[in-house]
Order: structure tokens, then C-alpha cells, then sequence
């Protein structure tokens, strides 16, 4: 049962920084707008919030430095590919390499320095209760900000003028242009949320999954983020299922030996990754799907003509 109990409790901490980075990036989406520089995004919040942290003591206000540095991220990559109307694949991956380097820098001089534990949530009575009270009582803080944060986009796109209009952005943005829309300004929200959401999930990583600074700590993460909502078919519910199921892989290779399973180590580090690839490759062959969830006008540049 204890055993058990343990790699529940690692599949939600291994899915919670996935969900984060997913539901941004499905909003960033949503609107149009493809970035692939989640990772980097990532890799920044988590160092912004460890600094942040290690500095003043308050894991709060390192949550916050995290998110607003994943959305200055985010409104660089908004500059370059909506106002300077460079190639959103392209800027997006540099994205990614810029964050991995500034992060390094930065992080130079936080090499070896840990934090204490990130405060748990503990409810009287509640929290006590045998097996389901750690369970479901018993996390942090952030992990309850990632399931009310899908389940806040899940009902703000779809009961909500403004989540309308959003959507309308990324279906067809000449015509919600013609009708009066501004395009670009939703564009640049959508974006800066998704960085700052992408920007908690490296906070996650730094302050409560491995509370010290290792470099590209990330590892990959940013990535799986944006299979993720292609797995989800950009639907906010599903994101969350997906990433405590990619969590789940995950954390796998960590308990393999306990679960008496006999596989060589590197193998099991590929999991996660060969997962993303399977996903990928399976729901590719789905086109149809594929177009009828797919934002119509994902990834294309829009122009004002008049």
C-alpha cells in the first residue's frame, strides 16, 4: 500500500509541470499562434523562481517570478513573430536554445545551493485519513493552481465572449479582423499567458520536484508539453488526463526496481520520450482529426491589410 501510495504521489508531481506548460500553450494555440519555445520558457521560470526564492525566502513570490519571467519570454517571442512577423517554427527554437543558455549563465552561481521543502497543504482530518487524504488533501499549492487553471481555460473558452473570440482569432483571423477584433492584441495575451504558465511549470521543477538548480533541468519537458496538446485534440480537459498519463510514465523508470521489473536504466529514461513519439505518430495518421480540432489558421502570420 505505501509503495503504491508513493508513485501516486510521484505521477502527480511528474505531471503537474506538464499540465502547466500544456494548458499555456493549448490557449497560445487556440488563438493561432504556434510556439515551440515552451522548453526555453521553461528552463527560465525555473531558474527566475529559484533565484527569486533563494533570495527573498517566499516561495510565493518565486512562483510569481517564475510565471512573469516565462511571460516576458513570452512577450519576446510575440515581438518577433507578431509585430516583426518572423517564422513562428523558427523563433520558437530559438527560443528554446536562448532560454537554455541564459538559464546556464544565470544558474552558475546557484550550483549545489538546495531549498527547504515546498510547503504541503494540510488539512485537519482530511489529510490524516489513510492512503486518500496525502493523496488528495496532502499536496502543494501549485498543484491545485494546475487543475483549477484547466479547469478555468476549459470554461473560459467555452462560456465566455471573451474565450469566443479567442478561438475566432485562431480559426479565422481575417474575418475576426473585418468584424472589428484586434487580432495581434489577442495574439500577445494568449502568448504571454502561455509563457507564464509555461514559466510556473519550470518553477514546479526547481522549487518542489527537485528543489535545487541543475542545468537544463527541463529535460525535455517543453516538448512533451506540445505533444500534449496535440494529444488532447487542444481540448483542456484532456490535457490534464494526458499529462498525469505521460506522468505516469515517467515515473516508472523511477520505481522499476521495486516493481521487480529487470530493464536496463537507459531504457526506461527513454520512456517518456518514446511515448511522445508513439502519440505522435498514432494521432498523425488520424487526419481527419487531426483538421476538424486543429486551429484553422495555427501557425499562420496575420497581416492587417487595412
Amino acid at each position: 500500500m505505501d509503495l503504491v501510495l508513493s508513485i501516486l504521489l510521484g505521477v502527480v508531481v511528474a505531471a503537474t509541470p506538464l499540465a502547466f506548460a500544456a494548458i499555456g500553450e493549448l490557449v497560445t494555440e487556440r488563438s493561432g499562434v504556434l510556439n515551440l519555445g515552451v522548453e526555453g520558457m521553461m528552463i527560465i521560470g525555473a531558474i527566475a523562481a529559484f533565484a527569486a526564492t533563494y533570495g527573498t525566502g517566499s516561495y510565493i513570490i518565486g512562483s510569481l517570478a517564475g510565471a512573469l519571467a516565462g511571460a516576458a519570454m513570452g512577450a519576446l517571442f510575440g515581438v518577433l513573430t507578431l509585430s516583426l512577423m518572423s517564422n513562428q517554427v523558427a523563433t520558437g527554437l530559438a527560443l528554446t536554445l536562448f532560454g537554455l543558455g541564459l538559464s546556464a549563465l544565470i544558474g552558475q552561481s546557484y550550483s549545489g545551493v538546495s531549498l527547504p521543502r515546498f510547503p504541503q497543504v494540510h488539512i485537519p482530518i482530511l489529510t490524516d485519513i489513510p492512503f486518500v487524504g496525502p493523496l488528495l488533501f496532502g499536496q502543494d499549492g501549485l498543484v491545485y493552481l494546475s487543475i483549477a487553471l484547466v479547469a478555468g481555460v476549459s470554461w473560459f473558452l467555452a462560456s465566455t465572449r471573451a474565450g469566443l473570440i479567442l478561438r475566432a482569432a485562431g480559426e479565422n483571423h481575417d474575418a475576426a479582423h473585418a468584424i472589428g477584433y484586434p487580432v495581434i492584441g489577442i495574439r500577445y495575451l494568449a502568448v504571454m499567458f502561455g509563457g507564464a504558465c509555461a514559466g510556473l511549470g519550470g518553477a514546479y521543477l526547481s522549487l518542489v520536484q527537485t528543489p535545487l538548480w541543475v542545468e537544463n533541468m527541463s529535460a525535455g519537458r517543453g516538448w512533451i508539453a506540445l505533444a500534449l496538446v496535440v494529444f488532447a485534440s487542444w481540448k483542456p480537459t484532456r490535457v490534464l488526463g494526458g499529462a498525469y498519463l505521460f506522468g505516469g510514465v515517467a515515473i516508472l523508470q523511477l520505481h522499476s526496481q521495486a516493481l521487480g521489473l529487470r530493464v536496463d536504466p537507459q531504457i526506461l529514461s527513454m520512456l517518456p520520450y518514446l511515448a511522445t513519439i508513439v502519440v505522435l505518430v498514432v494521432i498523425s495518421r488520424d487526419r481527419m482529426t487531426m483538421t476538424l480540432n486543429a486551429p484553422a489558421c495555427l501557425g499562420r502570420a496575420f497581416h492587417a491589410s487595412s
